[in-house]
């Protein structure tokens, strides 16, 4: 399995613009692609509804070595083998979603500010997004946060950090060269005509431009985050 800090290329599988009967093609089409990092995000579903569905994911991710990860739930990792959850601002803290999945786990936390991010990173979490970057229809009363703060924000925090919110092949050079080293992509991808073929296109100028270089801790920083490395290496 990868380790977070060897993910660049972060996909969502969202229920606003994926059908439930195409969540297996499309998590296909994705990791073939070359997404490192898969979440589900299934706003209004049931929980029985959500693990179904990560039951069907898990042995296509299992297989490609690909994290997968839940959004806002993190008490189904006790009934399903994902690899983390992921929370929101509004949600459960890092260390309050890691007692809900009663296991070792990835926590990612979503962050809209540098002070977010900041205290993301000293709760604990393994991983933060950080966006939108611009007016987004997945999110669209969030507010675009722009590019301006890219660069303090890979000087300042030291976690591996997803630039979300409108990012798309389009842009992708405009959005690294403002400092971005990791991307989430949503709707450009799951909405392609073809998600296999968009999704390779973006990982391979994502490398060109050289988002994706390494940095020296690994993506993990705190001594309690390397000592839970291991755990899902």
């Amino acid at each position: 399995m990868k380790r977070i800090g060897d993910c660049f290329l972060y996909g969502i599988v969202d229920l606003g613009y994926v059908v439930e009967r195409n969540v297996e093609l499309v998590t296909s089409q994705l990791v073939a692609g070359g997404v490192d990092l898969l979440q589900l995000r299934a706003k209004g579903h049931s929980k029985p509804e959500i693990a179904n569905l990560v039951l069907a994911m898990l042995p296509i991710t299992k297989l490609a070595g690909v994290p997968l990860i839940v959004n806002d739930h993190p008490d189904l990792l006790r009934d399903v083998a994902a690899d983390g959850c992921h929370v929101g601002q509004e949600d459960f803290g890092v260390a309050e979603a890691r007692d809900l999945a009663g296991r070792p786990c990835i926590v990612g936390k979503s962050t809209h500010s540098l002070e977010q991010a900041g205290s993301a990173q000293q709760e604990g979490a393994d991983y933060i997004g950080f966006g939108p970057l611009f007016p987004t229809a997945t999110k669209p009363s969030a507010v675009a946060v722009g590019l301006g703060q890219l660069d303090v924000l890979h000087r300042t925090i030291d976690l591996p950090v997803f630039c979300i919110g409108g990012v798309k092949l389009e842009n992708l050079r405009e959005v690294v060269h403002a400092g971005a080293r990791r991307v989430c992509l949503v709707s450009d991808l799951v909405c392609a005509l073809d998600v296999q073929a968009h999704t390779a296109a973006v990982k391979v100028l994502l490398r060109e431009l050289g988002g994706g270089a390494r940095d020296n801790t690994g993506g993990f920083t705190t001594e309690a985050q390397r000592a839970r490395r291991s755990e899902w290496i």
